[in-house]
């Protein structure tokens, strides 16, 4: 049996080793300026309440993984890809580390350190945990509010501290994304208590106080944020953000369907085991009761939030963790079981399986990434677009963008930004500004710079790849 600091090691390592090479080697993509330029702009204006990207306030999200990317920042003194993700990274290893030494009493060392590689090395974890995207930190968070609450409830803990600490995560991740961790977190607990006949924990007032935790933590951002912006218009954006996605005015078909097929990836390779898992051959009820009610928890949210018509497969991410917890314990409660006629010997057996798949996930990440870095460095369209602003605005001149909406590539210019909402609000001293392309003719007839007067000087392609031109106010 390995030690507990041994196993601490290994999971150290085994992150290492699959998170970090390349970590910053690839230029930001999809949604990951939402996450960087907000906390840019945090930084520069001090303002850390409402997020913006460009000019506009960003309602569409709490700002957490804005706030830790400001921080990252700052503590390492650079604005750079790696810096930029390494919150993301951090959170997977945080709730490896909860697996080895909350859940190690419920689970075992053995069964506690296959739990953490598991969730180490799962396909999904490993492309989430490796960009500053939300899914890596909302995931850790809700999956460290399951982690606490399975483990003292196994081990029939006191009410308050079955709840307060689940309690602080689930908060924590209501300022990540929103509420739908719930549906989650409550899955899991609500088969437990089913398989436990143990519904007074429901009713306890430990749990009460743990809910008023949860909406105190989101409430001191939303408070003063509502008081900071319009609230009319906050709210509006906030409901309709959270029923666009129980509704089906946006709904697709062909990608509604896959969404099962797609979440299920997620847990790849490991997925490939849960059809060998036998709750009969589980030695203690208990246990047995348990990896039942994490079934029914796992299955049941999963299918429900994949069916609503408006969801993408990423929402069901957060079933990793109870996930990964059934299978490490099936691994090590002896109720994987070869079909008959499998001429394998059981224990050895499983033992290489484990092994095998937790070596796909460092090839992966220790590999794989590295090598899709390097082939391609020289394709990667924003640095370009950004590369092509750097040579004609210089490091020493204001660059002004005129309503820009979203664009990534602002993340790569080094000249100062500005953000104006409207041509006519440049400054009189203007010398370079970007514009979309609706409004070229309007800046090109400028005439509030004259005698001076405006020229294009570059078309770019912006991040939905439409044109923005570069303009120069000359003499």
């Amino acid at each position: 049996m390995i030690s507990r600091n041994r196993s601490l090691l290994i999971v150290l390592l085994v992150w290492a080793a699959i998170y970090l090479p390349a970590l910053g080697s690839l230029a930001i993509k999809g949604e990951e300026g939402r996450r960087i330029l907000p906390a840019v702009r945090m930084i520069e204006t001090g303002d850390y309440i409402v997020p913006r990207v460009g000019s506009a306030t960003y309602f569409r999200k709490p700002p957490l993984v804005n706030w830790l990317v400001a921080v990252s920042f700052k503590v390492f003194g650079v604005r750079n890809e790696w810096a930029a993700r390494l919150p993301s990274a951090l959170s997977v290893l945080v709730v490896a580390i909860a697996f080895v030494t909350v859940a190690r009493v419920s689970l075992g060392l053995s069964g506690s350190t296959i739990a953490a590689l598991i969730w180490l090395t799962n396909i999904g974890m490993i492309e989430k945990g490796r960009l500053i995207e939300i899914e890596g930190l909302y995931v850790s968070l809700s999956g460290l509010a399951i982690i606490f609450w399975l483990s003292f409830s196994s081990q029939k803990k006191s009410p308050w501290l079955i709840w307060l600490p689940a309690s602080i995560f689930l908060g924590l991740a209501l300022l990540a994304k929103g509420p739908l961790h719930l549906v989650f977190f409550y899955g899991i607990v609500f088969a437990v208590l089913w398989q436990t006949k143990k519904w007074r924990l429901l009713v306890h007032p430990a749990h009460f106080a743990a809910l008023a935790i949860m909406l105190a933590i989101f409430a001191a951002w939303a408070i003063p944020f509502l008081q900071s912006t319009t609230t009319q218009v906050a709210l509006h954006k906030w409901s309709a953000q959270f029923s666009g996605r129980l509704s089906a005015t946006s709904f697709n078909f062909s990608s509604w369907i896959q969404n099962i097929p797609r979440s299920l990836t997620y847990f790849l390779p490991w997925l490939i085991l849960f059809p060998f898992i036998r709750f009969s051959k589980f030695h203690d009820i208990e246990q047995r009761r348990l990896a039942r009610a994490l079934a029914w928890g796992i299955a049941v949210p999963f299918l429900v939030v994949n069916l609503v018509p408006g969801a993408m497969s990423r929402y069901s991410m957060p079933v990793l963790v109870p996930a990964s917890w059934l299978l490490a314990m099936s691994y090590v409660g002896e109720a994987l079981h070869w079909p008959k006629g499998t001429r394998m010997g059981s224990e050895r057996a499983w033992e290489k399986v484990v092994a095998a798949f937790v070596g796909v996930g460092l090839v992966i990440g220790a590999i794989g990434y590295p090598l899709t870095a390097f082939a391609l460095k020289n394709r990667q369209q924003v640095k370009r677009v950004a590369a092509e602003i750097n040579a004609i605005v210089p490091a020493s001149e204001t660059l002004y963008a005129v309503d820009p909406d979203y664009q990534p590539l602002f993340f790569y210019v080094k000249a100062p930004l500005e953000y104006v909402s409207r041509i006519a609000n440049l400054p009189t001293d203007t010398h370079f500004f970007l514009v979309r392309t609706e409004l070229e003719k309007e800046a090109a007839r400028a005439r509030k710079w004259a005698p001076r007067s405006t020229h294009p000087l570059a078309r770019i392609k912006d991040y939905g790849k439409r044109e923005m031109i570069l303009f120069e106010v000359e003499p």
